[in-house]
């Protein structure tokens, strides 16, 4: 049931920023035994012949604020385009109806249909300009202050516009670790999944397997897979680097070359395809879909009681917190 996988964590815990050189976060470490480390410690855990598989999607500006015909402040998020003028959209809003009309510094909207909370909005221009050019990144509901250089919610190496939120195990990778990480003869993989909106969405059911995922693109191509077969021993970066082998088809634990859309919710009682032997992960809020994916890896119990380490050692937790590596 879903209440098993809550834990309460103070507020000053909860990173409102990033620190300021992404690889001086803490790292805590699993393998036979708990260590604490610097996040730029992780290269000593890599060895020849090692792969490390990347997500490489980049987060997309898809947030406009602006006023309702009341007056009232509203925030729109784009999530997909339909056609010239009309965008899946989420909005947030008390009083969710058709022909709600939105008004923005130099266009406006209106709401045409509500799906279980999908806006349908049919605007009077095409935004994909706009987007580009004034639309604002999405930060989780936590992250109080939106003052943050946008660059430091994406990855260094990411190049696949196409995510509403950031891969955010791999923030902490400098251009320079990574190349000291490839100079050990660690070769590196990268893959796709674009993330959507559903990472900020709660459970909202007890029986978790009945939470409906919300399908995101995939893709892992085939000079990707042909390193990820090739690796000694394999290390992921993130749920959703994994989540994306996971939605691969595999042969005799060989990757094959995939792409389309996921649905796949990865819990407790997953069987993985994936031969994993190193993973990195950030800390995850309570009862999420994140943390039931690490659960499902390293065991409930392992991770409810790893985090208590994490916060009587003061680990800062979710998108701009800390680090941590397994070692299966």
């Amino acid at each position: 049931m879903l209440e098993d996988y809550d834990y309460e964590l103070p507020i000053e815990l909860i990173a409102q920023k990033p620190i300021t050189k992404r690889d001086e976060s803490k790292l805590l470490v699993n393998d036979d035994k708990i260590s604490h480390k610097k996040f730029h410690n992780i290269i000593d855990y890599f060895n020849f012949g090692d792969v490390l598989v990347l997500n490489e999607t980049k987060v997309k500006p898809s947030v406009f604020y602006g006023k309702k015909d009341s007056g009232a402040p509203v925030r729109i998020v784009i999530e997909n385009k339909i056609d010239e003028f009309t965008y899946i959209c989420k909005v947030k809003t008390r009083t969710p109806k058709v022909g709600n009309k939105y008004l923005f510094e130099n266009f406006k909207g209106e709401t045409i249909s509500v799906d279980n909370g999908t806006f349908t909005i049919r605007f009077n221009k095409n935004l994909d300009d706009l987007i580009i050019g004034q639309g604002k990144l999405l930060y989780p509901d936590y992250v109080k202050d939106h003052d943050i250089d946008p660059d430091r919610y994406q990855t260094v190496y990411g190049s696949k516009e196409g995510s509403l939120a950031a891969p955010t195990a791999s923030l902490h990778f400098t251009d320079e670790l990574l190349e000291k990480i490839k100079d050990k003869g660690v070769k590196i993989a990268k893959v796709c999944l674009h993330i959507s909106y559903g990472t900020f969405l709660p459970i909202r059911t007890d029986d978790f397997s009945k939470h409906d995922m919300q399908e995101e693109y995939f893709e892992v191509s085939k000079d990707s897979a042909e390193i990820i077969n090739s690796a000694k021993r394999l290390f992921v970066s993130g749920t959703t680097a994994l989540k994306c082998l996971e939605s691969c088809d595999w042969n005799n634990n060989k990757i094959i070359p995939s792409s389309g859309f996921s649905k796949l919710f990865i819990y407790p009682g997953h069987k993985f395809k994936t031969p994993i032997y190193g993973f990195i992960t950030n800390f995850h809020l309570p009862k999420s879909t994140l943390l039931l994916l690490v659960s499902a890896l390293v065991g409930r119990g392992k991770i409810l009681n790893l985090y208590k380490i994490a916060i009587e050692k003061d680990y800062m937790f979710y998108s701009f917190g800390d680090a941590m590596l397994f070692l299966m």
